[in-house]
């Protein structure tokens, strides 16, 4: 199978003039996006001689012309999170070996603070040469990809050229995209779901990708209408936000072929009322960092909704129980993904690596069932899995309950120690913009109604906002009980 730079060169060549990357301070042709890529590779062989080199910026053209400049170089792009503080940043950096660090914009003061001599990304150094792409196998290291570090210190999940090529070909075939496709970027490249999904997917198909650093609502719908985007590929929070815009209209979405969901449920409520809204169908769909990461998908062509989807084609997802047997259709284990998507390892951690990849096969964490036509259901979490009085509680199940209400926005729930029952369920919730806030007792009734006497939540908690992660996922480890 060709490379990932195999296949942008071919698609440069055959996409010359056509629109590639844009964003509000720079937009580049196919052929423009692989002069300045391999512009920019001359500097990075100049300023460094080791194996990886580390990117700091927003969602851009820049951060994505800075990706393949790597591979241009010969180096292996590390994308680092730039809501890091230096000292979390330091970790990563030597973890991952880095000297040298691509920053865009306020980002450098970051990059230097952390101790990395810094090639900015600006006008002076996006200028345009050309180079040889360098040969490469397909299990040669494609990028280091940080965990988000939710369980322990951040690991780099290692991806291979095979792995990327073969997850973004799969995702076009599933999804039956074409170069005539127009997506809009919100999701921050240092993500695996926005670096495979919203720059490799469209880049190396020879689609157009417009880049947004940051999500505003009233933004993202002009520009969906203005550029007549076909695919937006997000978390279910920001659907959300754009089912409550007042201003929003149907005509907005109209160019709207592919509006996909992944990174954390899709709450019911959210994908019928941008449906009902809007006419549009989201699709959602699941993956993690270590399988590249998109695993199944929802499809205009195969969709059922409360699922996450069928496997991509190449890969296979089986529900396990504890001693690691397959389960059959219908019961919850944990879900083993085989093929293509699975990483190379986590970076000089090898006993982490045996931990989650074994035989071959990557043990998600993740609990969930197939049903008979091979749709997979997320049900939890392993690590998120709370035992009441005996009892193996999911907190989904709970927050999907919640979500029902209409005066629920959004809802997040965790265990804490209990005496008498181990652990019990605590909820904190948003009100819905404009509703009456439930009361406390009025949400418990309203549980009761829905959920087992021993999943509805001993508290729960009202908030105006919630603690988030850099893709706007609810963290749940910074959720605290009031003093």
């Amino acid at each position: 199978m060709p490379t990932l730079l195999d296949t942008f060169e071919s698609t440069c060549n055959e996409r010359q003039n056509h629109p590639a990357a844009c964003d509000q301070s720079l937009s580049l042709s196919y052929a423009a996006l692989r002069a300045v890529a391999c512009g920019l590779a001359e500097k990075i062989a100049a300023h460094t001689d080791r194996p990886r080199v580390g990117i700091v910026a927003p969602s851009s053209t820049a951060c994505a012309a800075a990706a393949f400049a790597c591979w241009y170089a010969d180096k292996v792009p590390v994308p680092l999170n730039f809501l890091l503080t230096p000292p979390e940043l330091a970790h990563i950096i030597h973890d991952a070996e880095l000297d040298l660090v691509l920053a865009a914009g306020n980002f450098a003061p970051v990059a230097e603070a952390a101790g990395l001599r810094v090639l900015p990304l600006n006008a002076d150094t996006l200028v345009p040469g050309d180079r040889a792409a360098p040969s490469a196998l397909p299990q040669d290291t494609g990028v280091v990809i940080y965990t988000s570090g939710t369980t322990g210190e951040p690991k780099g999940a290692c991806l291979s050229f095979d792995n990327l090529a073969q997850n973004v070909s799969a995702c076009i075939a599933a999804a039956e995209l074409s170069p005539d496709q127009v997506f809009l970027s919100l999701l921050p490249q240092f993500h695996a779901f926005g670096f495979t999904t919203n720059t490799l997917v469209p880049l190396l198909m020879g689609a157009t990708v417009h880049y947004l650093p940051r999500f505003s609502p009233a933004t993202v719908v002009n520009l969906i209408a203005e550029k007549r985007v076909s695919v937006f590929i997000t978390i279910a929070s920001m659907f959300g936000a754009l089912a409550a815009m007042k201003n929003a209209t149907r005509e907005h979405f109209s160019s709207l072929t592919h509006p996909v969901s992944g990174g954390e449920p899709l709450p019911p409520k959210v994908a019928a009322i941008f449906e009902q809204r809007f006419g549009k169908t989201i699709y959602e769909g699941y993956g993690l960092t270590e399988a590249s990461p998109v695993v199944t998908l929802n499809t205009p062509q195969a969709h059922r909704a409360g699922t996450v989807g069928r496997p991509l084609p190449g890969i296979t997802v089986t529900p396990a129980d504890a001693d690691g047997r397959p389960l059959p259709p219908g019961q919850d284990g944990e879900l083993v993904v085989r093929g293509h998507c699975v990483m190379q390892g986590y970076l000089n951690k090898p006993e982490a690596t045996a931990g989650v990849i074994r035989a071959g096969a990557l043990h998600t964490g993740d609990i969930g069932r197939l049903d008979a036509d091979g749709f997979v259901t997320i049900t939890g979490r392993a690590k998120d899995m709370m035992i009441v009085g005996g009892e193996n509680v999911f907190p989904f199940e709970i927050e999907t309950a919640l979500l029902e209400h209409p005066a629920v926005a959004e809802a997040a729930v965790i265990g804490i120690h209990d005496e008498v029952r181990g652990e019990v369920p605590v909820a904190f919730i948003i009100p819905a913009p404009g509703a009456t806030p439930p009361s406390e007792a009025e949400l418990r009734a309203f549980c009761r109604q829905r959920l087992a006497p021993y999943k509805v939540p001993r508290r729960i908690i009202s908030a105006a906002e919630l603690p988030r992660g850099p893709t706007g996922k609810i963290l749940k480890r910074a959720l605290r009980l009031p003093e």
